[in-house]
């Protein structure tokens, strides 16, 4: 009933199959009998590992045999005939993730305190997230069935840690012997076979920096354009990492590697068309230097990794107060919408808040929904406050007090600190429950709008 699967980085017991989450009423899984529990294990013959594999093997299929494990122990051979395009209407469990066996010198997860939940302690190495999510592995455990995987199934693109491209340097951060840490096989592997890579560099001052980060950046930009781009951040160390081999990023670090990436930035600009190598927006804050314009970031292709998140938000609130002011010029008297709700849905010049018991917005884009033609001529007074980050309040606070005076609203911007985790840590997403209750007095207004990534992706 159980099989084991076993890879250099981890060994789990898993049961064969995928299994369903639930049904869509009416549909053709509906019309099967399948149901919540039951473990979908072969399609057209073939193993399937995950709802990855199943979408794989009836992608484009319109007549197909399922091999179904019921909850009951009970197989069923079930064949079927659908529509082409047409959906099962099944929802499978999520991916559980294949763990790292890395000792990574800078890993975050060692600088958790130890009463974080068990969740902050995961550390994934999976193929699969990283197609699906953007996850970063480092292939540094990844077997020839996976390899073949990614190639087979098309898994591209795939965010790799690279690090640095220096065999020893590389072997050092990861913790691993060398054959282990050496990527250029891998790498070629699946640029051969045309997987886009987005790479990473955690960079860590006197170990990868300098020299070794300009080696590594040339040697990743050569593979341009199937290596599609580099994200370089700053190591983040909590005041719990011990291990006197890190050292803190300082602004005047931050400021010397600025300058170093900017010669090869407008190399790479001359030789290949575009930036290709981007420093993360904690770079630039950190070490007190503009954000380049928009140009600087094309697709902005590592925007997830924290690289050019800082520009897209000031652009896109920028073009929303511009519209706020156009739609500003076709404002008439009229009163204010009257929802009754507990907390008030107001609508200001244009501006529309919707409310519950918090309001909630992702900290790089406040993004409130424009009102076509509102009627509403003269403001009304919006008062509530905006928890964030030290990282990124300062650069809400700029746009904030522009709407502010746009649409007369009294918002406040509270920096929150992370004592939970605190070292070099300021990011919004890190901060926990008791950071924002700490800052609880500094509240004002009628409500308050706290960072979505604070909170837990379920709830």
């Amino acid at each position: 009933m159980y099989e084991f699967a076993v890879t250099p980085a981890v060994t789990q017991l898993r049961r064969p199959g995928v299994t369903i989450d639930s049904i869509e009423a009416e549909s053709i899984a509906d019309q099967l009998n399948l149901e919540k529990g039951d473990r979908i294990v072969r399609v057209n013959g073939r193993p399937v590992r995950d709802y990855l594999d199943f979408r794989f093997q009836t992608a484009g299929e319109t007549e197909m045999t399922f091999l179904v494990r019921k909850t009951d122990g009970e197989s069923w051979e079930i064949e079927l005939e659908r529509d082409e395009g047409e959906d099962f209407g099944i929802n499978f469990e999520q991916i559980i993730p294949r763990q790292c066996a890395n000792e990574c010198l800078f890993c975050f997860c060692k600088g958790n305190p130890e009463d974080a939940r068990p969740s902050l302690f995961v550390r994934d190495e999976d193929i699969r997230l990283s197609f699906l999510y953007g996850n970063y592995t480092t292939l540094s455990s990844i077997t020839d069935d996976e390899m073949e995987r990614i190639i087979e199934q098309r898994l591209s693109p795939q965010y790799v840690s690279v690090h640095a491209t220096d065999l020893k340097t590389r072997a050092y951060l990861l913790g691993v012997p060398e054959d282990r840490a050496d990527i250029f096989d891998k790498l070629k592997r699946l640029l051969d076979n045309d997987i886009e890579i987005h790479a990473q560099v955690v960079l860590c001052p006197e170990i990868n920096d300098g020299k070794q980060l300009e080696k590594t950046l040339r040697d990743l930009a050569s593979h341009y354009p199937k290596v599609v781009s580099t994200a370089i951040v700053p190591v983040a160390l909590t005041r719990y990492n011990k291990d006197e081999r890190l050292t803190r990023v300082t602004p005047e670090f931050c400021r010397q590697t600025i300058q170093e990436v900017e010669k090869l930035q407008a190399e790479f600009l001359n030789t290949l068309g575009v930036t290709f190598a981007f420093l993360g927006d904690e770079i630039y804050l950190k070490g007190g230097v503009e954000i380049p314009p928009r140009a600087h970031y094309g697709e902005y292709p590592q925007i997830e990794d924290g690289v050019g998140m800082i520009r897209s938000f000031i652009n896109d609130f920028e073009d929303f107060l511009e519209d706020l002011k156009a739609e500003n010029v076709q404002h008439q008297d009229a009163k204010p919408e009257k929802t009754g709700e507990s907390v008030p849905r107001a609508v200001a010049t244009g501006l529309t808040f919707e409310s519950g018991n918090n309001i909630r917005t992702h900290d790089s884009a406040i993004r409130p929904r424009i009102v076509p033609k509102s009627p509403i001529k003269n403001p009304i007074s919006l008062h509530g406050t905006i928890m964030t980050g030290e990282m990124f309040a300062p650069v809400l606070k700029v746009q904030i007090e522009k709407l502010n005076s746009l649409i007369g609203s009294e918002f406040h911007v509270i920096a929150v600190p992370n004592t939970y985790f605190g070292g070099d840590v300021s990011v919004a997403g890190l901060l926990s429950g008791q950071d924002l209750l700490a800052v609880r007095d500094m509240i004002r207004g009628d409500f308050v709008i706290i960072p979505e990534s604070v909170i837990k992706s379920d709830e």
